[in-house]
């Protein structure tokens, strides 16, 4: 995943830091490189989450964020299957996580 970002960022041109000069720098963009932008961001996003140092609004016991699973699916088959697995058990998890919610629920004589 690190190459595939690594690639997007040198493809496109040099990203600013300052948010007026990205706003700008956005807008410059062609479609493709604005796509590839977008999906630069989500994978900086999983990369980042997966070394600990999760994007802004997630902690870093959160569930990878979705938009940056989707943009990560389909970059080789290893991460897709891989992906499929966590999302499995992410699922799995929750279900479980709600059975035994509605376990300890109203209605148990409390």
């Amino acid at each position: 995943m690190s190459a595939r970002a690594e690639g997007l960022r040198r493809a496109l041109p040099p990203r600013p830091d300052a948010p007026a000069e990205r706003f700008s720098w956005l807008r410059s963009l062609t479609p493709e490189q604005a796509r590839d932008a977008a999906l630069l961001e989500h994978l900086d996003a999983l990369c980042g989450h997966l070394a600990g140092k999760p994007a802004l609004g997630y902690a870093p016991d959160d569930p990878l964020p979705d938009a940056a699973l989707e943009a990560a699916e389909g970059f080789n088959p290893q991460l897709t299957t891989l992906i499929t697995r966590y999302r499995a058990a992410r699922a799995a998890a929750h279900d479980g996580a709600q059975d035994a919610a509605r376990a300890d629920g109203p209605g148990r004589g409390r």
